[in-house]
């Protein structure tokens, strides 16, 4: 096939004649239509409307290529993402897409900021593959602002805390608290090896930003590790937290779920695993220690504004003037 003169930006046997567009196969010229996003979704539908190809197929080819530097929960986060994706973009091929389809996307979803954030991250990563591939020319997603998204400003009182421990099975209620204890994510405290344990503390590698740090030992802990070490368990693995049988370690998913289920059988209302973590950087900060050091931040402005967020001033009101004799 003879490279375009002109025209470049249209699909492959795409033609404009006459004010219209056509699908050219084998000298035969199938009109599609007059307007161009019209023309397009014709397009697609006759040449790639079956899905196992265009946009499906490169969506699946993007998030396959990502899948061996991601974290087994960003990999389901990816996966539905991908599927919506896969949804609303079926009839569509890589070059097709433009910026006021991504754009529709986004509005499309208003409803649900957080999901279409997510959505179109994936998208533009998507993209950036495509391009990398040489498959498209630019990146449609660029210019596309984000969603306003409400800051997740939950705190875990002191009662609270203690109430979801006392609703949970000891073995969580030990996760539960060496994750308060350590402030590192759920994922990094189920992955603690019985190598990382040492008399100067816990050695961390954290999954999401590669941060290396050791929490070091306190009374606390030395307590916690002791009631972990005590607990029966028919298999002992290299993890510090090992799952009933195989030895492999706990997954994110129970976890999160039995810490639901103690939400609920202690009544504490609005609070999410991910909050411990939160929980314990804002005491730390508040009993003067090191907050951006034990979360592993780079920049300390990320610290602060992660803590401002649940640390709420108390302000004083006024006394009731004293009546006059």
């Amino acid at each position: 096939m003879r490279p375009r003169k002109k025209d470049r930006h249209l699909p492959p046997c795409m033609y404009m004649k006459h004010g219209a567009y056509y699908l050219v196969r084998k000298g035969k010229w199938e009109r599609l239509d007059s307007d161009y996003q019209g023309a397009l979704l014709a397009y697609a539908k006759i040449v790639g409307g079956s899905g196992k190809g265009g946009m499906s197929k490169l969506i699946d080819e993007a998030l396959d290529s990502m899948r061996h530097r991601l974290a087994a929960n960003t990999i389901k986060q990816y996966e539905a993402a991908a599927g919506r994706l896969k949804e609303y973009l079926a009839e569509f091929e890589p070059r097709q897409v433009l910026p006021r389809h991504v754009a529709a996307l986004k509005l499309h979803m208003a409803d649900t900021p957080n999901m279409s954030n997510r959505v179109i991250s994936f998208l533009r990563m998507v993209f950036a593959y495509a391009l990398e591939q040489q498959l498209v020319d630019s990146n449609p997603c660029t210019g596309i602002r984000r969603h306003a998204e409400k800051k997740r400003d939950r705190y875990i009182t002191d009662a609270e805390f203690s109430a979801i421990c006392a609703s949970s099975s000891d073995y969580m209620r030990c996760i539960f608290e060496m994750c308060y204890l350590t402030g590192q994510r759920i994922s990094d405290v189920l992955a603690i090896r019985l190598a990382d344990i040492s008399a100067t503390g816990i050695a961390f590698e954290q999954q999401k930003t590669g941060a290396k740090l050791i929490v070091g030992m306190s009374p606390d802990l030395e307590d916690l590790l002791a009631r972990i070490k005590a607990l029966p368990r028919r298999v002992r693995g290299l993890t510090l937290f090992c799952a009933r049988s195989g030895g492999k370690p706990v997954s994110y998913e129970t976890v999160k779920q039995a810490f639901r289920k103690a939400c609920d059988k202690s009544k504490v209302l609005g609070a999410t695993i991910h909050d411990l973590r939160a929980k314990s950087l804002t005491d730390t900060d508040k009993q003067g220690n090191d907050a951006q050091k034990l979360g592993g931040h780079t920049d300390a402005k990320m610290t602060q504004r992660y803590l401002r967020l649940r640390e709420i001033d108390i302000a004083q009101p006024p006394a009731l003037p004293k009546k006059s004799l």
